[in-house]
């Protein structure tokens, strides 16, 4: 068997570095709310949700939901862009990409 066969956390152990940084990562995304957040705005037609789409669907108040959006926002998950009122917040492909290929396998090599 050649190349790589698993995810990266068990093909070799993380740097002290890497380890840190994917912890932020992770514990921005361990909150059902946070989760719930990230993938309602991931998802959302445009690739980005004013902030209110997003409140309504909770039962939670504005502040709390706002604490919730600048956990995700510290850890580089999403990023925002305040349009008069409403804050428009978007996914950051690259730090959620990060966050996904740590638990993923490479593709299997398709047939020669």
């Amino acid at each position: 068997m050649t190349g790589q066969c698993c995810a990266p956390i068990a093909r070799e152990p993380l740097t002290e570095e890497a380890a840190a940084e994917l912890a932020t990562l992770l514990k921005a995304v361990a909150d059902p709310v946070r989760l719930r957040l990230l993938s309602m705005i991931g998802s959302h037609a445009g690739g980005e949700a004013c902030v209110c789409d997003l409140t309504d669907t909770f039962d939670l108040t504005a502040p709390t939901i706002s604490h919730h959006l600048k956990v995700l926002r510290t850890a580089g998950l999403i990023d925002g862009e305040r349009r008069g009122t409403w804050v428009y917040y978007r996914i950051i492909p690259e730090t959620v990409t990060k966050l996904g290929a740590l638990f993923t396998p490479p593709a299997e090599p398709g047939p020669s």
